[in-house]
């Protein structure tokens, strides 16, 4: 992947939350605001394509949204098959790469299908790269890159001394990705509720009371503008990081 421009990050990672109070608010079922969030995916994309960020990771159903009424998750999957279904051909003529990541043991096999489709169809593009969280939990996520280290080890490949941050980053999911630069998550609640928790260490981090079906781009502009304003500093001083820019300006 290429550099980003300066204040935009490469890589948006968003909680889109919301969407049953957003329906609530109009005593409508929940079903009717999960739709309209659907809307305000391509919403999110479009923002992403005409600004040049590289990587959206969207956190569309948890490991623990199982627990949901189930009258709720039969709908919501319907919805996430009908949109594999409507969306795929035109995300794959833009040049957005589909992905998923989470436990997709879990979903129907007609939903996996759809999956594996998808990521087939548009494994070649490089505009964008979407990445779907769908049962996915970052505790599970870790928990997973623990097993695959293990395995390793058990097998003779790898020596427990060996195990280090950079192994570890090699086996949770987005390791082929920049990490997440701005997390923004919609409704109001100020947590990251097990999302990515190891690609998040350092990302910015951004919050609004916006419901996600009323996210527009211009209030994904004012999350960039305040990104835009941050000093990233990564665990070191503001005189190392302005030190390191007239370093490479120099050089």
């Amino acid at each position: 992947m290429s550099t980003a421009r300066p204040g935009i990050p490469r890589h948006l990672a968003v909680i889109m939350d919301g969407n049953g109070r957003w329906a609530e608010r109009r005593r409508r079922p929940r079903v009717i605001g999960h739709r309209a969030g659907a809307r305000a995916v391509n919403v999110c994309i479009d923002f992403c394509l005409e600004r040049g960020i590289e990587a959206l990771t969207l956190f569309a159903f948890s490991s623990e949204n199982w627990g949901r009424p189930e009258e709720e998750v039969g709908a919501l999957m319907k919805l996430f098959l009908n949109a594999l279904d409507r969306e795929v051909d035109e995300l794959d003529r833009r040049g957005v790469r589909v992905r998923f990541i989470g436990e997709r043991e879990r979903f129907s096999p007609a939903i996996r299908q759809r999956m594996e489709a998808a990521e087939a169809q548009t494994r070649a593009n490089a505009r964008l790269s979407l990445v779907i969280a769908a049962s996915y939990g970052g505790r599970q996520d870790i928990a997973q890159a623990a097993r695959a280290l293990a395995a390793e080890v058990a097998a003779g490949r790898l020596r427990p001394e060996d195990i280090d941050e950079a192994a570890m980053g090699r086996c949770v999911a987005l390791a082929d990705l920049p990490p997440p630069d701005l997390f923004i998550r919609t409704g109001g609640d100020h947590r990251v509720s097990n999302f990515l928790l190891w690609q998040l260490a350092y990302t910015e981090l951004w919050f609004t009371e916006l419901l996600w079906p009323d996210m527009d781009a211009a209030t994904l502009q004012r999350a960039l503008d305040d990104y835009a304003g941050r000093e990233r500093r990564f665990g070191l001083t503001s005189a190392q990081i302005a030190h390191g820019a007239t370093e490479n300006t120099s050089a």
